[in-house]
């Protein structure tokens, strides 16, 4: 297990990375002997510098969902990391909103939905029949993925580990809602799914059910990960449960179009 002095230095890493928009190399090349808690316990000093500069912690996001994602980073289980407030960009009806590509390393964009609490979730045994209850409404929701940790090391080409991805915040890095709001006990939660263009093509679609079977389920899974570290999910947050389709990658100029039918649309492009 890493030492507080490595965790600190490791955060300090991804820090300077965000604010330079140069990617590190990966901690579990220089450090093989590195695990999942070490991962995670990064990430958390990482939020915690965030915290130190006024970010507040607006929710969580779930990762890894899908089976093949799973197998490819050689785990049995999703990921996690933590939403704040400078992540969150809201779209307006019928109005393209512009995303500064700025605020990115190399930014990738995935659909979701967003589950928003309007009771807290404490684990160990939370099901996703209290999940639902505690939901005060489903959004179609994007989230912008990045890596501030190279995803491809540069010298072998290897692609990173999960415990980099981990220690990564799980990859993520912005939110964008606005279209909208369901109620979770009266939609048919899987069957919700989104068509994804790009310039106007499309690239891709799916639905909510290739998240695990339901989306509820993430979360359920979430709220009984955090309470070994003494933490639960709390009424008002939002938690993304997972991407449904694979991440398209954005450059300044790409103009976005997730289109969700009854659900509503989220269109955006980077400037």
């Amino acid at each position: 297990m890493f030492d507080s002095k490595r965790i600190a230095e490791l955060a300090a890493e991804l820090q300077q990375a965000q604010r330079t928009r140069q990617q590190v190399a990966h901690f579990s090349k220089r450090f093989p002997e590195m695990t999942i808690e070490d991962g995670y316990r990064v990430s958390r000093a990482w939020v915690a510098l965030q915290l130190a500069e006024g970010r507040q912690v607006i929710g969580h996001k779930i990762g890894l969902t899908s089976r093949a994602m799973q197998q490819a980073s050689q785990i049995d289980e999703p990921d996690y990391g933590t939403l704040l407030d400078n992540m969150l960009y809201t779209c307006s009806s019928g109005k393209v909103l512009d995303i500064a590509h700025t605020n990115f390393v190399v930014p990738r964009v995935e659909v979701e939905l967003a589950f928003v609490l309007k009771k807290d979730l404490q684990g160990p045994n939370v099901t996703v029949a209290e999940v639902l209850a505690a939901t005060e409404y489903v959004t179609p929701a994007i989230e912008i993925i990045d890596a501030r940790i190279e995803q491809f090391d540069r010298d072998t080409k290897v692609m990173r580990k999960v415990f980099d991805t981990i220690s990564d915040n799980a990859a993520n890095a912005g939110i964008v809602v606005g279209a909208e709001k369901v109620d979770p006990l009266t939609t048919n939660l899987p069957w919700c799914g989104a068509i994804l263009k790009l310039n106007g093509v499309v690239e891709e679609t799916g639905l909510a059910a290739g998240v695990q079977g339901h989306p509820a389920v993430g979360i359920a899974w979430l709220a009984n990960k955090l309470a070994p570290w003494g933490e639960h999910l709390k009424a008002g947050q939002i938690v993304l449960a997972g991407s449904f389709t694979k991440p398209v990658p954005a450059k300044v100029g790409d103009v976005f179009d997730a289109d969700y039918g009854a659900l509503g649309r989220l269109q955006f492009k980077f400037i």
